[in-house]
């Protein structure tokens, strides 16, 4: 046989593996339904290539190691009390200065299945029943903590803590999927992110490889407790966060890679645009007392998850192969774990970037917020909160 059909062989072998899986090892040999689509990606060479060549990020703090499992968002009360975080098992905990409390739970239905597990990661196939909180946001009039809880919705508990009450489950009679992120405005007004409402948290690497577009930006007035889509078909739209003006809300798109700005006031109103390209995949995003907008990056895009996105078959076929989701992610990303935060203006420059590109110390984040000289990180991939001072 010539070595072209040796080849030829060899890819017909390969083509009928990947079509039947038979041993059930692909990253998505689990979901018989999934397909992958095609993300709009801005050209490679739009993509900010600044970067923190001292990788300063590596002068984080690491706090409450193996306290806290998979801490995602970072809030703190109108009196300056926190943080506050949502945690894997279900709980928000806070911190009193000396140690960590409950505060709040998002599921009436806990059991020794929610109890403490050795990861973050371990609590995910239970994670609909125990809650998974993750945007945290204070009103800063009455104190109230609203919750997006990833399985639940949106919901809200009082100062005094305890058991959440629902708020939103569903927008035109769409159940939320893949409750995110959330923000408040003056008047009360929740603005926040259901991310998917094909996949569900815990399947959020398959959400990822997917690159499908049913995620939605929403609003939840509380006078007339109606949940209306203010943006919809977005590619894992992720964390919301008002301008200091309130005018408008930048909110991110986790599969493209870049942050919207909504237009809440002026003759733009109810219109979104393009604010900036985000050298990575973002998560949440916070405003500083300043009016910029800190985003969180899970880690910088590879070229080949660049090539990746914007050719579904391609992309389908190497996900058939035998090669686990883990490994399938880490090649999206480069190959290893490594986090940065970026800063940009309220017109989308970029001010400053923090990263470990190396993954020494911060391998992950999924939030960060500023305050009082300092970056207070979470992730709900780690055991321990990261913190790193500006000064």
């Amino acid at each position: 046989m010539t070595p072209t059909g040796i080849l030829a062989g060899l890819f017909l072998v390969l083509a009928l593996y990947c079509g039947i899986d038979p041993w059930k090892q692909s990253a998505i040999s689990g979901f018989p339904d999934f397909k992958s689509y095609k993300v709009e990606m801005p050209p490679w060479s739009l993509i900010p290539k600044e970067k923190d060549e001292e990788n300063l990020l590596q002068r984080s703090e690491i706090k409450f190691l193996n306290q806290i499992q998979g801490p995602e968002s970072m809030a703190f009360d109108p009196l300056g009390r926190g943080p506050y975080t949502g945690v894997a098992d279900g709980r928000v905990l806070f911190y009193d200065g000396q140690k960590w409390t409950d505060f709040a739970y998002t599921s009436s239905n806990r059991s020794e299945i929610c109890n403490p597990q050795p990861s973050p990661l371990s609590y995910l196939k239970n994670e609909h029943i125990c809650g998974r909180p993750l945007g945290l946001r204070f009103d800063k009039k009455t104190g109230d903590l609203y919750i997006a809880d990833a399985y639940f919705g949106l919901m809200k508990v009082g100062p005094e803590g305890g058991l959440a009450t629902l708020l939103a489950n569903e927008a035109e009679g769409i159940p939320l999927g893949f409750t995110n992120d959330l923000d408040i405005d003056d008047e009360g007004n929740i603005y926040f992110t259901d991310s998917s409402t094909t996949y569900q948290r815990r399947n959020f690497m398959q959400l990822v490889f997917s690159g499908e577009n049913s995620g939605r930006v929403l609003k939840y007035s509380p006078a007339t407790k109606e949940t209306t889509v203010l943006v919809r078909n977005l590619q894992f739209p992720n964390g919301v966060s008002l301008s200091k003006d309130g005018s408008f809300f930048v909110f991110c798109e986790g599969s493209i890679g870049r942050l919207r700005k909504y237009w809440l006031k002026g003759e733009k109103a109810g219109t979104s645009e393009v604010l900036a390209i985000v050298p990575g995949y973002p998560d949440n995003v916070r405003t500083n007392e300043e009016g910029n907008f800190w985003v969180a990056v899970h880690c910088r895009r590879s070229f080949f998850a660049h090539i990746n996105a914007q050719y579904p078959k391609l992309r389908t076929f190497l996900l058939k192969l035998p090669i686990p989701a883990k490994i399938q992610y880490l090649l999206q990303i480069g190959g290893w774990p490594h986090g940065l935060v970026v800063k940009y203006s309220p017109e989308g420059k970029l001010l400053q970037i923090l990263e470990d590109s190396q993954g020494k110390v911060v391998k992950a984040i999924s939030e960060v917020e500023e305050k009082d000289g300092k970056l207070w990180m979470g992730s709900v991939l780690m055991p321990f909160v990261m913190v790193y001072n500006l000064a």
